[in-house]
């Protein structure tokens, strides 16, 4: 028997398809092989010129002692979901007594009515349809492996109980929001719908019944034939895939009479007219474009821009990590000061924030807490002073780390500050810390037992307070200790019209700060402009409502 006959590609093939899914055909083909048939089945060009086809010699289809015809082969055409029974189901649901959920009771109807009706049309290929009992137990009792004594884990066990089916499911404890982030004890329901990828999923199995003739309605000898499953999305995956060009698939019996089947798969799904593929491309165009429209309307059609002689400045920032430190379990507290002149920012973004509290790791020679904690926050600046000599300021971020300890008591672990930076793009950012410090053990014993350290009152002295007015801040006599550093990655964005300049101007200045010099007199004489279009149309309307007699054709008075 030739190999190349058979095909022997058995895996899955995954389709998507945006049509329902209720419009799926399958044709399935099942024969026994006997050798007339197979070598009627061998192409012509393997069979000898001097060979005699042995279906010549077949016997009578109603020979005595022979299967008939029905029995030897058998075409159907299945749809989705569609239910067919097999001779074990039509022999179990004609006894009332075996029927104990309401499906067994619809099955047994339906069987009483196909009964009346002059039989059910499928004899040998039947199915089990997504509600039956055999689907859930094919997929508890599935293998993962080839091994004959496979022993399942725990993790297979634990998966094996997450039924992926696309049915009713009610919300964890009447769908109330929860403000916990963590549950420390997840119940079996909560773990399976959130801690497993639970995707709406349905399934289907085409089988067979290859028992001998006459003996029907045996589990033992139910094959399966072909395994479809299909998700929300629309992704199609049959095990084995379609036949199409290739060759027939093969089964072969176990028992003490081996006999060897084929069958084979098509889709037979009627295709779609061109009256109804051009009304579907016309619904999917106007849903698209409403879709559209919706997602303008959240975003809007104005560009938002500044006004003349301002810059608005945009930071996405994350606190990266910090290491260094002596204690464990940091947190840091950090925050934007805006200059006192030419600086504002609006009322809804906070220039502050404080990170969760993270246990440090060992990376060489120091201990490493990663944060990964992102903020963001916004400010705008309005260049007002046209003096050469004024020297505009950037605003400024600062940083205090802290420590905190099994009872809760927190210790001062450094403090810094840096510049934020000038130039857009991305940056990242390293600021080297310090705290203050008594001499003496007695100090330090205090801060590991009780906790507690010194701290500043005004977090602005790490620079120069806002509060001095003087010409030279003196810090002498002020005693610190040098600790670990913090690691900011900030994403700068800035906006303003004087991005709008011609090239030939920007290679003239040099920065966005020089450029904003000029913009004081571009806004004085941008009002005056609006002034003098608002005087005109005021003109125009006084016109407008005098009578037309005593205006002349030519625009005058008479």
């Amino acid at each position: 028997m030739a190999d190349s006959v058979w095909s022997t590609d058995t895996g899955e093939a995954v389709y998507r398809s945006r049509d329902p899914v209720r419009n799926l055909r399958l044709r399935v083909h099942l024969q026994r092989i006997t050798s007339s048939n197979f070598l009627h089945y061998q192409p012509a060009a393997q069979l000898g010129k001097d060979l005699i086809d042995l279906a010549t010699f077949r016997p009578h289809p109603t020979a005595s002692g022979h299967r008939p015809d029905e029995d030897e082969e058998e075409e159907i055409v299945i749809g989705w979901q569609e239910k067919l029974f097999s001779q074990f189901e039509v022999d179990l649901y004609q006894n009332e007594s075996a029927c104990q959920s309401p499906l067994d009771r619809q099955y047994r109807q339906e069987i009483l009515k196909l009964e009346n009706s002059g039989g059910r049309k499928n004899r040998r290929i039947f199915t089990y349809t997504d509600s039956d009992r055999y689907t859930d137990l094919e997929e508890y009792c599935q293998k993962i492996t080839t091994m004959a004594n496979e022993v399942p884990s725990f993790l297979v066990e634990r998966m094996a109980n997450v039924r992926r089916r696309r049915q009713d499911r009610r919300g964890m404890e009447d769908s109330k929001l929860k403000s916990r982030i963590v549950t420390w004890e997840p119940s079996e329901d909560f773990i399976r719908n959130n801690h497993a990828i639970n995707t709406p999923l349905q399934t289907m199995y085409i089988m067979a019944d290859l028992g001998p003739y006459g003996k029907l309605g045996y589990k033992t000898h139910e094959h399966v034939l072909c395994i479809l499953k299909v998700d929300s999305n629309g992704v199609i995956t049959v095990k084995p895939d379609f036949t199409g060009i290739k060759g027939p698939y093969r089964i072969e019996t176990q028992g003490e009479k081996q006999e060897l089947w084929k069958y084979t798969i098509d889709n037979v799904s009627s295709l779609a007219q061109p009256e109804e593929e051009e009304r579907e491309q016309r619904v999917f165009k106007d849903l698209y474009g409403r879709h559209k429209e919706y997602l303008s309307s959240l975003v809007g059609t104005d560009f938002e821009t500044t006004v003349p002689g301002a810059l608005r400045l945009f930071v996405n920032g994350e606190v990266v990590s910090a290491q260094g430190y002596e204690y464990d379990n940091l947190y840091i507290h950090f925050f934007v000061e805006l200059p006192a002149t030419n600086w504002s920012s609006p009322a809804f973004p906070q220039l502050s924030g404080v990170t969760q509290t993270c246990a440090t790791k060992s990376l060489g020679m120091d201990k490493v807490a990663y944060f990964s904690y992102p903020f963001t926050f916004e400010a705008f600046f309005l260049h007002e002073d046209e003096s050469v000599d004024a020297l505009p300021e950037w605003p400024v971020l600062y940083c205090k780390v802290l420590s905190l300890d099994f009872w809760q008591r927190y210790r001062v672990e450094g403090y810094g500050a840096v510049v934020l930076p000038i130039t857009p793009g991305s940056h990242t950012l390293t600021i080297s810390t310090w705290r203050p410090m008594e001499l003496g053990l007695v100090a330090e014993l205090r801060r590991f037992f009780i906790g507690g350290s010194l701290e500043l009152e005004d977090p602005s002295y790490v620079r120069i307070p806002g509060t001095f007015k003087g010409e030279r801040l003196s810090r002498f006599g002020f005693r610190t200790e040098t600790t670990g550093t913090v690691t900011f990655r900030l994403h700068c964005l800035q906006q303003s019209r004087a991005f709008m300049e011609s090239s030939s101007l920007r290679k003239r200045i040099q920065s966005v700060l020089d450029r904003l010099e000029g913009f004081s007199q571009q806004s004085s004489t941008h009002n005056v402009l609006e002034a003098f279009r608002r005087a005109r149309r005021r003109m125009q309307e006084a016109r407008e409502s005098l009578p037309q007699g005593l205006v002349s054709p030519s625009g005058t008075l008479i």
